[in-house]
């Protein structure tokens, strides 16, 4: 297998490539192929980008038929069919049945800058400087979302100071017994605190990056009110537990709250064309024309392909099998942490965003090596890199779900044998 373009001509800064050293040419649903032919269960899915699979029929289907009729590809902000027809269907199938009312914002087209977007409007609209961000949280790769991320080598690679962030402690961080929510209240409350009143709180519901670890209904509905109580903007960063991946479309849904601005992006489009947008509450949209701008804001493909997404989700047998499948997946960990407790310290996540806390990081590299040599695709989040992210499409047909989870039974069967 030939990859001397990417050992002798692309950067060192690669990352994937070196976890997966195949060449991949292929893919459809759950399963992608290399070019020697053999399969790998993806429960990668792009780092949450493929919430649907692989090439999925039905939102690849209109995808196909819009290039074919030589329609508009690019087309900044400007009005056209594409985006009419994905703003109607967003509304009238994602937003109204959950009886939320947002303007839509559609800034540059990846998740930072949907981030960068969120935080610059909740200042504006405030007038305040300064953003509370949460320990192992991850928001992207621009300077912004770098500054309200948590980990520490994440905020170094910029080299630039990051003002005007509060640090503050995620739900069950440190502990289950510390009060977050409570401390964040008082320090809001007290003016000896030290602490000014923030423009935002910016939130993952669902900590991917940092270590898929889940914030509780109860600690979303208090973060909600003291916002209110104190008039902070809350932010949620949707952007890779949204767009399906929790079993609801927002991964929020279930706490029963209605943040001030959701950011969404990755599996928007349900294909993998780059999309983002911001949600923003009627009375906070205080953007002046041109204000905020990008130039791939206007993806018409993207657009095409994020409503067939959305009429999904009309369809109950689709979200019914998506339920179904959350419950499957969590059954099967379950099992994991039952018969591997040499390995296995905890599962984590929720719905189809699931993780394992390995009890050390070697034991996450050799899962992860056995899992790539028998065809599984899986990858590390957390700070010290030993927990194994589980984002199976949510689409995965049960076989699939079943037999990639076999390969990683049989790769933490070897690392408990080898410890």
């Amino acid at each position: 297998m030939n990859t001397d373009a990417f050992d002798v001509h692309e950067s060192n800064v690669r990352r994937y490539g070196r976890s997966f050293p195949t060449v991949f040419t292929r893919a459809i649903g759950a399963t992608i192929w290399d070019e020697t032919g053999k399969p790998y269960i993806d429960f990668l899915v792009g780092s949450g980008a493929l919430n649907y699979g692989h090439n999925h029929p039905k939102i690849l289907g209109p995808a196909v038929e819009y290039l074919a009729g030589k329609n508009i590809l690019l087309s900044l902000d400007m009005n056209t069919a594409a985006k009419r027809d994905f703003i109607e269907v967003f509304v009238e199938l994602i937003l109204k049945p959950r009886s939320l009312s947002y303007k839509i914002q559609f800034p540059g087209p990846t998740g930072t800058n949907a981030n960068e977007a969120a935080l610059a409007l909740a200042r504006k609209y405030t007038g305040r400087s300064s953003v509370m961000a949460f320990t192992n949280a991850f928001h992207g790769m621009s300077l912004g979302s770098l500054a309200v991320s948590g980990s520490a080598s994440t905020r170094e690679i910029g080299g630039v100071a990051r003002h005007d962030v509060v640090r503050v402690p995620f739900d069950s961080y440190p502990n289950q017994t510390f009060d977050s929510a409570g401390y964040i209240d008082f320090v809001l409350g007290d003016p000896g605190s030290g602490t000014e009143k923030p423009a935002a709180i910016i939130l993952e519901t669902i900590q991917a990056e940092g270590g898929m670890n889940t914030a509780s209904a109860s600690w979303l509905s208090e973060i909600q009110r003291i916002c209110r109580k104190h008039d902070v903007v809350l932010i949620i960063d949707d952007i890779q537990a949204g767009a399906g991946r929790t079993g609801d479309f927002f991964s929020f849904e279930f706490a029963e709250i209605e943040p001030d601005i959701v950011c969404l992006s990755k599996s928007l489009s349900g294909s993998g064309n780059p999309l983002s947008i911001v949600l923003i509450r009627p009375e906070m949209d205080v953007w002046q024309p041109g204000e905020h701008s990008g130039t791939f804001r206007g993806n018409n493909l993207a657009f095409v392909t994020a409503g067939a997404m959305c009429n999904m989700w009309s369809d109950r047998q689709f979200t019914s099998g998506v339920e179904r499948t959350a419950v499957n997946l969590q059954r099967h960990l379950d099992r994991l942490v039952e018969k591997f407790p040499k390995c296995i310290e905890q599962k984590r996540g929720r719905g189809l965003m699931a993780g394992l806390k390995c009890r050390s990081e070697a034991i996450f590299a050799h899962a992860h090596d056995v899992a790539f040599e028998n065809g599984l695709l899986i990858e590390a989040s957390g700070p010290n890199r030993d927990v194994i992210k589980i984002l199976p499409p949510i689409t995965i047909a049960e076989d699939e779900l079943d037999h990639g989870i076999g390969i990683l039974d049989h790769a933490l069967t070897g690392a408990a044998n080898d410890d």
